[in-house]
């Protein structure tokens, strides 16, 4: 555990920026519930709030380095030629520029704790086009509200709650405009999903190579999982039928597909009858980016614990 002393100067440094934000709403009698089980799980799986924030890093400079190395690839023409006026490619790019503002602020805060920040790893994003870029971008930026509301029951410190919602609803409005810039619909549902560390580090570790010595997280990703050939992850429906493979032969012991979607009640996700020969159908009430994953049971309160996740998530659009 950290020293109690480097944990005061830390939260100390992050009130003085929450002090300064609204106070959030109320939440409601469900959602206070499921955040007292999530700060349960985090505090049995023995996470502090330092290495919340260094999650929350990683997750940063991952996006910094995304949007630089893509700028730097690409010149403007090519996202002129994607449709985007002269304002859309300059907002594009400032949005690489608050995530500098992003890793800088966490940078601060972990060093005045007396915590020595995670570095950049080297990363792979598979660049080819800046059609691709952008389409990439909308992914990440999706994965990192869900990253910021899986984290935020986990907090123990009511002031980096806040300065962690106030970098949430930047991430809230570069999906949105990434998502206007891609030609897909802004607001896709009416909610987002959150996702635990361990789910999203595995949505994040294919894009990361190797990192520096000290700034690997103690994290294991999930099996990953993916879509058989002939089908369409961007761009799936109700009622279709999905047939998905998985690292390490884990979709042979899969009993169930889940779809962690906003909205989605009760608990967020949704659960389907799995085989691995015939896959799984997209169940009603799930709607938008949704999230899917392959585990041995499918509870009845709809809570996806990473006890029971074999393989995934991957990112899936359900229109």
């Amino acid at each position: 555990m950290m020293a109690s002393s480097l944990k005061t100067l830390a939260l100390a440094a992050l009130a003085a920026t929450a002090a300064a934000l609204p106070a959030s709403y109320r939440l409601s009698p469900r959602q206070l519930r499921y955040h007292e089980l999530a700060a349960r799980q985090n505090a049995a799986a023995g996470l502090s709030d330092f290495d919340i924030l260094q999650f929350a890093l990683t997750l940063e400079n991952l996006e910094e380095t995304f949007y630089r190395e893509g700028f730097k690839k690409f010149p403007d023409a090519d996202f002129a030629a994607l449709g985007l006026n002269q304002q859309q490619v300059k907002d594009l790019k400032d949005i690489g520029r608050t995530e500098q503002a992003h890793v800088g602020l966490l940078q601060s805060s972990l060093a005045q704790g007396g915590i020595q920040p995670v570095r950049p790893c080297t990363y792979d994003f598979k660049f080819t086009d800046a059609k691709g870029m952008v389409a990439t971008a909308a992914v990440l930026e999706n994965v990192g509200i869900s990253a910021y509301l899986g984290a935020a029951p986990l907090l123990a410190d009511k002031g980096i709650l806040s300065t962690a919602g106030s970098i949430l609803t930047i991430e809230a409005r570069h999906q949105s405009a990434i998502r206007v810039f891609a030609g897909l619909e802004a607001v896709p549902q009416a909610f987002d999903a959150p996702l635990g560390p361990r789910s999203v580090f595995s949505i994040a570790k294919p894009f990361i190579k190797e990192c520096p010595q000290g700034s690997n997280l103690a994290i294991q990703a999930f099996p990953a999982l993916t879509m058989q050939p002939g089908q369409d992850a961007s761009a799936t429906g109700v009622g279709a039928t999905i047939k998905l493979t998985a690292d390490g032969g884990a979709a042979s012991a899969a009993k169930f597909c889940a779809f962690t979607s906003g909205g989605v009640v009760p608990g967020g996700t949704a659960f389907a009858p799995f085989t691995e020969a015939g896959g799984c159908q997209v169940p009603e009430g799930v709607a938008g980016v949704s999230y899917l994953s392959l585990t041995n049971t499918a509870p009845l309160d709809g809570v996806l614990k990473d006890e029971m996740l074999l393989a995934g998530p991957m990112v899936l659009g359900v229109s």
